[in-house]
């Protein structure tokens, strides 16, 4: 369990949210936005002590007015290099 505020943007629709849950694959977004599954969602992910780090996503699930699941598509090296220092250092 996390909760890192989150800004996304879709086809439709700009918001923010939170991530409640995060992997080096994908996260889940707790927000009232509506989405679609499969949308490219770019989504920006507010990290404590290092800022807003960016990633494209694909929705995977979507769960109507609570939030959706995505899947990472792509992202900088140096993004998912600060991805990866979060998950070791703060959720292990």
């Amino acid at each position: 369990k996390v909760d890192f505020p989150a800004r996304w943007e879709g086809v439709l629709t700009q918001q923010v949210g939170t991530v409640t849950s995060i992997s080096e694959s994908g996260c889940f977004v707790l927000t009232a936005g509506q989405v679609q599954e499969k949308e490219l969602i770019r989504l920006e992910i507010d990290f404590p002590d290092v800022g807003a780090v960016c990633f494209w996503s694909e929705v995977v699930d979507e769960a109507y007015e609570i939030g959706f699941a995505v899947r990472f598509t792509s992202a900088s090296d140096e993004d998912m290099a600060i991805l990866q220092s979060i998950i070791k250092n703060h959720l292990s």
